[in-house]
Parts: structure tokens; C-alpha cells; sequence
């Protein structure tokens, strides 16, 4: 049994039954393995945890970075980032679900090892808006809290999102980009 295929099964577990609900039983279980086999690639459920919140915030970020090194203006990246961003939450529901909702779970040994990351991410975002600041296309008091904003709001849709539903995940990220573009562009709500 590979390492990869344990996570995919533990994100499934964790998102069925939350990190406090899923016990190691359960994840072995999930990928056919004694439970004792599966301590062998790794030590808690707490590692597990860690390893699939490390993976997406790469696979985020990773996306990120290419969809905003394109030669376009800021407010054009912005829309890209959107999309990448949604079209990926809607891609991986269950390793960005553990993403967003089971980051709590963690332990503060490993949660001080998490939160850099997380960090990391969410300034990426702030530099992106601060470019249409220092450009003169946007207008924006508090980047910060734009940005948790901004983020709340898309990272919310893995709540409500069907992929059979009315609107697919381009035309959300478009419509969530014109929300935030317009009031950017603007300073309307001086966000």
C-alpha cells in the first residue's frame, strides 16, 4: 500500500467523519491494511493530519504561483487566481475540506509547524492586492482583512458547491472576482 493512496483514503475518512470522529481503525480499514501496517507509514493520526494539510496547501500555492506569473495586469491575475484556486477546491474536495475545516485538530507541536505555511499562503494573496495598490488600480485601506475576506467567501463554497449544480466553478470564481474587482477598482466599501 502506498503512502499516497493512505492519504487520499484519510482525507475521504476525515471529511466523512471529521478528524475527532475517524480513528486509525478507520483509515486502515479504508485502504484494506491492519491497523499495525498502517502505523508503519505513520506514527499518529495527528502526522496523517499534518501531511495532508502540508500537501494542499502546496498544490495551492503551487497553482498560485503559475496562474499569477503570466504577463497581465493585476486585476487580470486576480481573476486567474481565483479561478485556479476555486476550480482546485473543487478538484480535490477532500484533501482541501481537511484543508479548511480540520486545521483546528491539530496538536500545537504540529499546528506551529502548520501555521507558517498557512501564513504563507495568505500573504501571497496580500502581496497580489498590494501590486494593484502600488499600481493604481486598486484602492484599499485594510489588505488583511480584504483578503480574509476574499478568501472566507471562496473558501466557503466547498459547503454549498455540487458540480451538477447551475453555475459551473468558472463562473463562480467570476462572479466572486467581480464582487471583489469592482469594490477594488473603486474603493467603494473601502475595503
Amino acid at each position: 500500500m502506498s503512502k499516497e493512496a493512505i492519504l487520499e483514503s484519510a482525507a475521504q475518512v476525515f471529511r466523512q467523519k471529521g478528524f475527532h470522529g475517524a480513528s486509525m481503525a478507520d483509515i486502515a480499514e479504508a485502504v484494506n491494511l491492519q491497523k499495525a501496517s498502517l502505523y508503519h507509514h505513520f506514527g499518529s493520526k495527528q502526522e496523517i493530519l499534518l501531511e495532508l494539510l502540508d500537501r494542499a496547501l502546496e498544490m495551492v500555492t503551487e497553482r498560485f504561483v503559475q496562474e499569477t506569473a503570466v504577463d497581465a495586469p493585476v486585476d487580470e491575475k486576480l481573476r486567474l487566481a481565483l479561478r485556479s484556486y476555486l476550480a482546485t477546491l473543487s478538484e480535490h474536495g477532500d484533501l482541501v475540506s481537511v484543508m479548511l475545516l480540520e486545521h483546528r485538530s491539530l496538536d500545537s507541536e504540529y499546528r506551529s509547524r502548520h501555521i507558517p505555511n498557512r501564513d504563507r499562503f495568505e500573504q501571497m494573496w496580500r502581496n497580489l492586492i498590494q501590486q494593484g495598490v502600488d499600481d493604481g488600480v486598486f484602492v484599499c485601506d485594510n489588505i488583511p482583512l480584504t483578503v480574509r475576506g476574499l478568501l472566507g467567501v471562496v473558501n466557503w463554497t466547498i459547503t454549498w458547491y455540487r458540480q451538477d449544480g447551475d453555475l459551473s466553478v468558472e463562473q463562480i470564481a467570476d462572479h466572486f472576482a467581480d464582487i471583489f474587482l469592482r469594490s477594488l477598482r473603486t474603493g467603494d466599501g473601502r475595503l
